[in-house]
């Protein structure tokens, strides 16, 4: 594997196993494998701990934001359980960074987005099949005379759709996000000229938005100016 770093994305479906390591050791040797003794050393790792059918995940959010500051892989442990997410499935997609999986360690670049790509696709499909069924066993139902209450027009197709879609933003405006509280934590140590803050960026080695490794003041100046517009929107 090419020399760089990667960040290592795992989930636990409970705070007792996360705390306990239960999965989350079988997770880390995935990782491990994946990377075999390679170059590539894991710069940061986030767990997330899953709570029932909740699609937000901050420490995946914090592990694509880690990924895009840093331009490396997003190494996730684990496939498995992400072909019926379509937020989850969305979210990647739309990140911009590139996502590899440790149990399917050929799959990457390219080839990698396709394969997520296909699989939100079934999740769409098994979405709307789902939101079918069940419409057509309450029309059933309705038509024997059965009182029907609730809340029972919400199609899950629609509202995985509309969860995917709350996840897109425009990919400067997501950079310069990502990389606001860094920004913010040295100016708070008094870093706050725009050499200073090249300084302190070429400092932690953060890539600039072209992917070079060296900023400049110019580029810090339109990074805050950046920010500055997304915080009056």
């Amino acid at each position: 594997m090419a020399e760089g770093g990667v960040v290592a994305y795992y989930r636990v479906s409970s705070a007792k196993q996360g705390a306990s390591g239960l999965g989350l050791d079988a997770q880390r040797e995935a990782v491990a494998r994946y990377l075999n003794g390679g170059r590539r050393q894991i710069i940061a790792e986030f767990t997330e701990i899953e709570s029932g059918r909740r699609s937000d995940r901050p420490e995946l959010d914090r592990a694509l934001a880690a990924a895009r500051i840093h331009r490396v892989p997003l190494i996730v442990a684990k496939v498995d359980r992400l072909t019926r997410s379509v937020a989850f499935l969305s979210r990647l997609l739309e990140a911009g960074a590139d996502v590899r999986f440790a149990d399917l360690p050929t799959i990457e670049g390219a080839t990698g987005r396709f394969m997520l790509q296909q699989m939100a696709a079934v999740a769409e499909l098994e979405a709307g099949l789902i939101s079918a069924r069940t419409k057509a066993a309450l029309a059933a139902a309705k038509a024997r005379g059965k009182k029907l209450g609730g809340n029972r027009g919400v199609s899950l197709s629609s509202a995985s759709r509309q969860a995917g879609s709350t996840l897109r933003s425009n990919r400067a405006r997501a950079w310069a996000a990502d990389l606001a509280p860094l920004l913010a934590e040295f100016q708070s140590e008094g870093v706050t000229s725009l050499r200073a803050l090249a300084c302190a960026l070429n400092e932690r080695r953060i890539p600039t938005p072209g992917g070079r490794s060296i900023w400049t003041p110019m580029q810090v100046s339109r990074l805050l100016s950046r920010l500055r517009c997304s915080e009056a929107s």
